[in-house]
């Protein structure tokens, strides 16, 4: 017998990592999306609606042919409440949410999940979101659940902490099934570690060295010409840096950063200012899951992105991750396929939800609308 289908709309939907892991667990199908980014709205549609019939590429204030749905789902851009944003009450990423409720509302849908940065859990856009599921609320026939999820607790190789709020009108559901743990046992695996990930995955160990980022390839994506789709192993190259930086790379051990420096090496401005972010220009480790995913993650000195291989004396891969890696640290795969420059490939995979904590989200509302 086949399992039911339910319509799902995804909302700010990126390149897709909701829809992945939402359509992974099986008991979905997309009626339409929306994305305001063309690049992302591109990789979208080339993913799940090649005959481009339900992406709809703007903005969704403008978004008004609403078809019903059973579930709403979606993460508005985070970076008005992100900890490395300026967190301005007044930015208006702040207030997407309520377009957010009017699509809920508008679909008829029974279910709804909303997804952002863990630190959206702290905000007064929150306290707004679960008052307008109180009585007299516009979504008051709603009762909402409040989760904070790690994706390394199912099975990406990222320690990536997220707010997830679902909402439900016919009852609550179970709490998203962990599959791996920092301490295992009881059921649950190890978190999967870089080396794991790298390793056993579908990227090698060393890239493509190329002054051409991409081989020249655009689709018409409704009117527009976007670049790609490129395949994983396309977003596996990496360039050439100059010396100092190989020299100042080759001195960051895995789990150090900036701070690891010797004086000749650090940047003018770091010796002005000993304080700050410790994990600048840091090493990730081999045996252990990733930090958080940024979209300057290509950028060894916005962050802790230098690849893990590193040796005294022996082999040292003193780079960067690339897009290829990155990616795979999200939890996509080699099915996944990509449009778009290279800063804008580098957003779409940066600000996406990991595929395998939106299917454990999915499998907990699958198991409400099938009881």
């Amino acid at each position: 017998m086949l399992a039911p289908s339910f319509q799902m709309l995804d909302l700010f939907a990126g390149c897709g990592g909701l829809t992945r892991g939402f359509l992974d667990e099986g008991h979905f199908r997309v009626a339409a999306a929306v994305e305001r980014d063309v690049s992302a709205a591109a990789t979208y549609a080339v993913n799940f609606d090649t005959a481009g019939q339900h992406t709809f590429a703007g903005d969704i204030a403008a978004f008004v042919d609403v078809p019903p749905a059973d579930v709403v789902v979606g993460g508005p851009p985070c970076q008005g409440f992100s900890a490395l944003g300026r967190r301005d009450p007044a930015d208006v990423r702040n207030q997407l949410w309520r377009e957010f409720v009017r699509v809920v509302r508008e679909s008829g849908a029974q279910m709804f999940v909303f997804e952002n940065v863990d630190r959206f859990a702290r905000t007064p856009e929150f306290q707004l979101l679960r008052r307008a599921a109180d009585e007299g609320g516009e979504l008051s026939d709603f009762r909402s659940q409040v989760f904070r999820l790690n994706a390394a607790d199912f099975g990406a190789p990222q320690k990536r902490v997220r707010t997830v709020v679902v909402g439900s009108r016919i009852g609550p559901v179970v709490d998203p099934v962990m599959t791996h743990g920092k301490n295992p046992g009881a059921g649950l695996e190890a978190w999967r570690s870089l080396r794991q990930a790298f390793l056993e995955g579908p990227v090698v160990l060393e890239p493509d060295v190329r002054d051409v980022w991409l081989p020249e390839s655009a689709i018409d994506f409704q009117g527009v010409p976007v670049a790609g789709p490129f395949k994983l192993r396309d977003l596996h190259v990496t360039r050439h840096y100059d010396v100092l930086s190989e020299i100042r790379y080759a001195h960051i051990a895995p789990g150090q950063g900036r701070f690891q420096l010797p004086e000749e090496l650090q940047y003018p401005c770091w010796r002005r200012h000993s304080s700050g972010a410790g994990d600048v220009l840091g090493r990730l480790r081999w045996d252990q899951p990733s930090v958080t995913i940024r979209t300057e993650f290509f950028r060894p000195e916005k962050g802790r992105f230098l690849h893990p291989q590193w040796e005294n004396g022996g082999l040292q891969v003193n780079r960067a991750l690339t897009h290829a890696e990155a990616a795979v640290v999200q939890g996509f795969d080699e099915r996944h396929l990509w449009c778009g420059s290279k800063a804008a490939i580098a957003r779409q995979i940066g600000n996406a939800v990991p595929p395998p904590l939106a299917a454990a989200v999915a499998a907990a509302v699958a198991g409400r609308l099938n009881a």
